[in-house]
């Protein structure tokens, strides 16, 4: 064992004492920081402009900073693009990070000198209690690869800004640079099919112990090493242990992991956004993530079946249930307020407060009143699966609101690895299962408004293609597990 591994275990055991502080007063931490960002930014021209300086409470808080989204904070970043100073957190943000938007073309989320060290602590620490936990700390002594965006950085205004990946690619700490893999001029690669060619050159021959990346792309990465080799992913890497993972549930994706692998690893779900660093997975036996009380974020919930109501329950830590799905409000120390990020989470736990994200507030199909969500989408899918064995690499789900003939229905688009024997039998248990999670899709069932879902198979690697026919194949992009109009799938029925 190495003096690294060695001294690892001790290292994990304190940070872990140390975070179970604010793990275990939650709600204490909740406050202090609420009070404290908006203090820090009262004369700000956003504190300014709310009244800042007169809130004392919760009460206050929710009456002078209404809920919003890009659109509603974009005169406020316009002004700092100018280069004004002090105007949503004091001073200016050191990084934009850049963002597709659906509504607002591309967005340009501040980053500070404040929220920057929390990307890096948060993804530190949750390794750390992987190893405190399993007591791993061979994974210490490997390479680690990342599968991120570009750090290759541009410039809006006087403002460095990229890919929150890309950015987080400047902040690795020293003790992790010697083992971390791609080199920068592999990472810089563009073209994301041409970067993870040459990042499986630099890494085929390597020690890897750790792999981390959005799942649809490491499994790209999984496909490439295995046709250069012939070899399973256990056999290339002996010393592979963990995977760290996020930006889309990796349930879909487990079976197939484990056949490219040849094994069963361990594994660390994270969540970060470009808005800050929300949650990690602090444990192996635990379901959920544990939500980052004390990272300069203060959390609001919205009961996502509310959310469009003209005046929908806003609470905070202190008041959310186990089991309700909300939509998560964030208020940080880089100068979002009332901030809607778009994702829905559920609480599975209170002490401490664990969370799992149950999707996206406008990832919904309810053509017919339905508002099937992708948490309903994703448990149909895998409960179907354990019964009926299949292996699914994507999928997405669209309502057909106007078929050529019979009363409309949903349509699953499919990209198998391994179809199922019995096609029928396959989607008749899918539908069955999603109308035991979803009453209204039931009662559309058998009120006869709709027809059961049906399958389409999509060819392989063609949700690839899709994304790659729209520039967005690879670094932080995801397919939509499902939409309310046809956008996508019409565009998937080619490939």
């Amino acid at each position: 064992m190495s003096l690294k591994a060695f001294l690892s275990y001790p290292f994990a055991k304190l940070i872990v004492y140390q975070n179970s502080k604010w793990k275990n007063n939650a709600v204490s931490y909740q406050k202090k920081t609420m009070l404290k960002i908006v203090d820090k930014a009262k004369n700000t021209l956003f504190g300014v402009d709310h009244s800042f300086s007169q809130i004392k409470n919760y009460s206050d808080f929710k009456k002078n900073i209404p809920v919003r989204d890009y659109e509603d904070l974009k005169q406020y970043v316009t002004k700092i693009i100018d280069g004004d100073n002090d105007v949503l957190w004091p001073g200016k943000p050191i990084y934009f990070c850049k963002t597709s938007g659906t509504t607002s073309g591309e967005k340009y989320i501040p980053i500070s000198k404040e929220s920057m060290p929390y990307h890096i602590k948060s993804a530190k620490d949750a390794i750390l209690s992987y190893i405190s936990e399993t007591r791993n700390t061979s994974i210490i002594n490997g390479k680690m690869i990342f599968l991120q965006g570009s750090p290759v950085l541009s410039k809006t205004g006087t403002i460095l800004t990229g890919r929150l990946s890309g950015i987080v690619a400047h902040h690795i700490p020293s003790y992790l640079k010697k083992n971390r893999l791609p080199s920068f001029k592999a990472n810089s690669i563009d073209d994301w099919e041409s970067k993870v060619d040459a990042i499986v050159e630099e890494t085929v021959a390597e020690n890897m112990s750790i792999i981390s990346g959005i799942p649809p792309w490491v499994q790209m990465y999984f496909e490439k090493l295995q046709n250069r080799t012939g070899k399973l992913i256990k056999d290339i890497f002996p010393k592979f242990d963990l995977f760290i993972y996020g930006g889309v549930n990796y349930e879909p994706y487990r079976q197939t992991f484990e056949k490219l692998i040849g094994k069963k690893v361990d594994g660390i779900e994270l969540y970060p956004a470009s808005e800050g660093f929300i949650a990690y997975q602090d444990s192996q036996t635990e379901k959920g993530m544990l939500l980052c009380v004390n990272h300069g974020i203060f959390y609001e919930f919205i009961p996502s079946e509310e959310f469009f109501n003209k005046n929908p329950t806003r609470i905070s830590l202190a008041d959310v249930e186990i089991g309700v799905n909300y939509v998560i409000i964030l208020n940080t120390d880089a100068g979002l307020w009332g901030y809607n990020i778009g994702d829905t989470i559920k609480f599975v736990s209170i002490d401490p407060y664990r969370i799992v994200v149950s999707g996206r507030i406008k990832h919904f199909t309810s053509a017919f009143g339905e508002h099937v969500i992708a948490e309903e989408v994703e448990k149909s899918l895998q409960e179907t699966i354990t019964k009926i064995p299949a292996q699914v690499n994507e999928f997405h789900v669209a309502p057909q609101v106007k078929p050529e003939s019979g009363l409309p229905y949903h349509q699953w688009l499919i990209e198998f690895e391994k179809e199922p024997e019995n096609m029928a039998d396959f989607s008749e248990l899918i539908d069955n299962t999603l109308q035991k999670h979803n009453s209204y899709y039931k009662d559309l069932i058998s009120g006869g408004i709709l027809k059961p879902l049906l399958i389409t198979k999509i060819n392989k690697n063609g949700f690839r293609d899709y994304m790659k026919s729209i520039g967005k194949l690879g670094g932080q992009n995801k397919v939509p597990r499902l939409a309310n109009d046809r956008k996508i799938a019409d565009k998937l029925n080619v490939f």
